[in-house]
């Protein structure tokens, strides 16, 4: 996308990769129909009795009749911890946020819309902190973010005077774990992507058999997906071997999990950011609920971080056998001269990543808390699950140019030993062919 595209906003189509594009500031956002925001707002004007966090406490104060809570619910939320979130994320959660808002259920008044819009279209960033959530909602980057716009913390943005009614309904979200999802999602396919274009390049460096690529082998839509753009890769070879390592001969399978994998947190994760997840949800009454609970979503996300870590072995094993001179009829370590190291210190480098991204999915999804005086006694922790996915996209980076310079190595020819720029390769892993 460039600056100039424009992803309108309308509460039921917004994407991960629309989110990724708007956070990165490759497209502009614009608003849809309203129809439902404003409806939820005329319903929520009408409403009687308690209503959780429009006239009650929150948490442990649910029972206690609270008038005007919206001021000290912001300020007494307003925490959070660690470093400043940069620009990318900011602004991906405010979009997510505006999107949500604009599906409705939310009560709030919908003035607030075009203000948001013209907050993400002008790169304005709330000072969020790093830590502060459990994926029971994002409430300490929310809370910052609507005493930003009533002015009472700096920001570059907007402002617009958020009623106190409006105070729960806004920060009712995991706007900012559901973009961080987002985000790290549009990543990962990429990666995977070109995970595939990698280990062809592999394939012919070791003149592996096409036979585990026969479309007649495959039992799941995603291993046929990638046996079949691995058929489109490779040129006809000579098979050196009657048999594989398992780098090769199980790639469709692993990496197929992978894709599967993916696709399930992304349906997930659009889902989410295309509902109104709010506590409580106001149609032509208020419903209070736990659809504010992300346990899905971390489910999610810990089987991807656990398929991206397997098929990262799975690269890290081609590496090996490049190394290998029975498999590249090379020297070791695709020396250019007996005795001479090579690559070698590549598989430190790649073993060093991998290690990592087993470390990053560990699940979350084994934990929980109980909070607010017993009362929140369960959490879904996607917003750990979040964080560590679009961490892995470092680490998952490295193992891949690992091979993609041993590969092309191995295809080329022998250099003399001089540093090796693996930096480099990460620059052309969207390239590689």
């Amino acid at each position: 996308m460039s600056t100039t595209d424009r992803v309108t906003l309308d509460g039921t189509s917004l994407t991960c990769a629309q989110v990724s594009a708007i956070g990165s500031g490759h497209a502009l956002v614009g608003l849809g129909p309203a129809e439902a925001a404003e409806r939820s707002w005329r319903a929520a004007r009408k409403l009687t009795g308690p209503v959780y966090g429009r006239t009650t406490g929150v948490g442990a104060n649910r029972q206690v009749t609270v008038h005007d809570p919206g001021p000290d619910l912001l300020r007494s939320h307003a925490a959070g911890a660690g470093p400043l979130i940069g620009p990318e994320r900011a602004t991906a959660m405010l979009a997510v946020r505006l999107n949500q808002l604009l599906a409705g259920g939310s009560g709030l008044d919908p003035a607030l819309l075009p203000v948001l819009a013209e907050a993400i279209n002008g790169r304005a960033r709330p000072p969020v902190r790093e830590y502060g959530a459990i994926g029971t909602g994002d409430l300490t980057a929310l809370s910052i973010t609507a005493l930003c716009l009533r002015g009472e913390i700096p920001w570059d943005g907007p402002a617009f005077p958020l009623a106190s009614a409006d105070a729960l309904p806004f920060i009712s979200s995991s706007a900012l774990t559901l973009a961080d999802a987002a985000l790290a999602i549009t990543d990962l396919r990429r990666l995977l992507d070109a995970s595939i274009r990698i280990a062809a390049l592999s394939w012919q460096a070791v003149h592996a058999s096409a036979e585990p690529l026969a479309a007649v082998v495959q039992r799941t839509a995603d291993s046929a997906a990638v046996a079949a753009a691995l058929r489109d890769l490779l040129p006809a070879l000579s098979p050196a071997r009657i048999q594989d390592p398992y780098g090769y001969r199980a790639c469709p399978q692993v990496h197929g999990a992978a894709l599967t994998a993916l696709r399930h947190a992304e349906d997930t994760v659009t889902t989410a950011i295309n509902s109104a997840l709010e506590n409580p949800l106001v149609t032509t009454e208020a419903h209070h609920n736990g659809n504010f609970h992300t346990g899905p979503i971390a489910l999610a996300l810990d089987a991807l971080r656990a398929a991206l870590t397997q098929t990262a072995s799975l690269s890290a094993a081609r590496l090996a056998t490049l190394m290998e001179p029975s498999y590249t009829g090379r020297l070791p370590f695709l020396a250019a001269a007996e005795g001479a190291s090579g690559l070698l210190i590549l598989e430190y480098v790649a073993h060093d990543a991998l290690a990592t991204l087993r470390q990053l999915a560990t699940p979350v999804t084994t934990g929980t808390a109980v909070l607010s005086r017993g009362v929140e006694d369960h959490a879904g922790f996607a917003t750990q699950a979040a964080r560590a996915c679009l961490a892995a996209r470092e680490p998952y980076e490295i193992v891949l140019a690992c091979e993609l310079v041993a590969a092309e190595r191995a295809l080329s020819g022998p250099e003399p030993d001089r540093p090796i720029d693996v930096e480099a390769a990460r620059k052309r892993l969207d390239g590689a062919d």
